[in-house]
């Protein structure tokens, strides 16, 4: 089991922070729309995501949905944890983890920061953490991550993680008005384990 989270398979709950070197990794809570905003309302935010900038109304909205999601009992469901600085206790962005599959045990991984944070290591290393969030208590045996192909930070962060770039899908979203091309990076339990100290 790892700390913090209590996991009987089938089911994940978020039971109390988890600390890493330099965040704080927790349910998002009523308090986080002002958060939230500052990060989702951003044109530089979204450029590379599946959804425009939101306003206040629409991030209000989503933090409900964030707020009443703290546990995966079935596939289909998806987590969001908020992403805090430890030493300031600024809410700097939110990672999403989705259970596709108990039969073929797979997840998907995602991750957004406001730009301020950018190039610190802060979204490797909470992704880290849901990831091993993911094979620990969940027993994944397969977790994704996807971008579109222009979005290099991410594929970066999802290298810098050890997930491999596996397809590159030409055209394979139309998103904000043009065809994109989007990335499928993936790592294997086994591959996971192997880079863990």
């Amino acid at each position: 089991m790892y700390p913090g989270f209590r996991g009987r398979s089938p089911v994940l709950k978020i039971d109390e922070p988890l600390r890493t070197e330099r965040l704080v990794l927790r349910p998002f809570a009523d308090g986080d729309l002002d958060a939230l905003h500052a990060i989702h309302s951003r044109e530089d935010v979204t450029r590379y995501l599946y959804l425009e900038p939101r306003d206040r109304v629409e991030c209000a909205e989503a933090l409900e949905k964030r707020v009443a999601g703290t546990s995966i009992t079935e596939p289909g469901q998806a987590l969001a944890i908020a992403v805090v600085l430890a030493e300031t206790g600024e809410v700097i962005g939110d990672l999403y983890f989705e259970w596709l599959s108990e039969e073929h045990r797979r997840a998907e991984i995602g991750f957004v920061f406001h730009p301020d944070h950018y190039g610190r290591g802060y979204a490797t290393e909470a992704a880290r953490e849901l990831l091993r969030l993911g094979f620990d208590c969940l027993g994944l045996h397969r977790v994704i991550g996807r971008c579109d192909a222009r979005n290099i930070a991410s594929a970066t962060v999802l290298g810098k993680l050890g997930l491999r770039e596996e397809a590159r899908l030409r055209e394979n979203e139309f998103v904000k008005g043009e065809w994109v091309d989007e990335l499928v990076f993936a790592i294997l339990d086994r591959e996971w384990r192997a880079r863990q100290p």
